[in-house]
């Protein structure tokens, strides 16, 4: 009954009039089959433990393409942040399974030693494109994580300044990986003081997998998805507990805003192990999973017209 409840406030959402809508969505692990020398990616190969091939690779581009023709009912989505994306091949791949969706996409190689990155799909109409780059994380002096994408954007009559993240996982403990991802948000929080002093009206939408439970720790930013966390919803499951790994901050002048967590049917399976329900990931361990999506939820920001 809850999740029935939880359903229907989305659709609550989705029926008033908002202009633009933004998407957020770690698509766990898109690799391209084909080995690269200079990436840690022999898992994600024929050869590799997973025995990851053409048929899953293709199988895994139109499962995403599914979520984002099916999350706001057929109508393109304005600007889409991606998590876990190889390389600029899985773009064009992906683009090429929507062929009436006018999305074009931004993506920069980073030194991630597994070769994720992020990566932004936008639509071509709606969108101009005034700048972006790569905001390079380095841990220590032989340590890279993935590039943050920072684009400046024409959106129709607005302005918008955005930043796709994926920050450091908590591999080794939570408290012992968080300098990472406070190293990771000190650079987010540099381009957004830039941002700020030349314009503090700026509209700055920061999105991705930040790998921890929101908090209020970006000045001049507000966490979107705070509430979420505190009724026990999130985007990730981890030992029969949800959180809200995927988030979405907003600079003041965007606080008329709207956030929703998509959680479809077809997203989600059975948890026979901590109950409720759970994502349908690609994998289970190493065993395939041909009618998964992802370790996430994918989240949406709706921007008042």
């Amino acid at each position: 009954m809850k999740r029935v409840g939880y359903i229907l406030i989305g659709l609550l959402i989705v029926m008033k009039c908002y202009g633009q809508v933004i998407m957020s969505y770690n698509v766990e692990n898109l690799f391209h089959p084909a080995h690269d020398t200079l990436k840690q990616d022999y898992e994600y190969t024929p050869d590799g433990i997973k025995y990851w091939n053409n048929y899953r690779y293709y199988n895994k581009l139109h499962q995403i393409a599914k979520v984002i023709a099916n999350i706001n009912d057929n109508r393109y989505l304005t600007i889409i942040g991606l998590q876990e994306i190889e390389n600029e091949q899985c773009l064009i791949d992906l683009c090429r399974r929507m062929p009436h969706y006018p999305y074009k996409y931004l993506h920069y190689e980073s030194r991630d030693e597994r070769g994720i990155d992020v990566a932004m799909l936008y639509d071509s109409v709606k969108v101009k494109i005034i700048h972006s780059e790569p905001l390079s994380i380095q841990l220590d002096s032989m340590d890279y994580t993935r590039d943050i994408l920072y684009a400046c954007a024409q959106v129709e009559k607005d302005t918008l300044h955005i930043l796709v993240c994926h920050l450091p996982s908590q591999l080794g403990g939570a408290k012992e990986s968080e300098w990472k991802r406070e190293k990771a948000k000190a650079i987010i929080q540099h381009q957004v003081n830039a941002i700020i002093t030349n314009n503090e009206k700026a509209k700055i939408i920061v999105m991705g997998d930040f790998n921890s439970a929101p908090k209020e720790d970006i000045t001049h930013l507000y966490n979107q998805m705070l509430h979420w966390n505190k009724i026990g919803r999130g985007t990730h499951k981890y030992k029969g507990q949800w959180t809200c790994l995927d988030q979405f901050y907003v600079s003041e002048s965007l606080l008329d805003v709207k956030t929703r967590i998509y959680n479809a049917s077809f997203l989600l399976e059975r948890d026979k192990r901590y109950l409720d329900y759970q994502p349908k990931r690609t994998y289970k361990g190493y065993r395939y999973n041909r009618d998964g999506y992802s370790d996430h939820l994918p989240i949406l920001l709706y921007i008042n017209e």
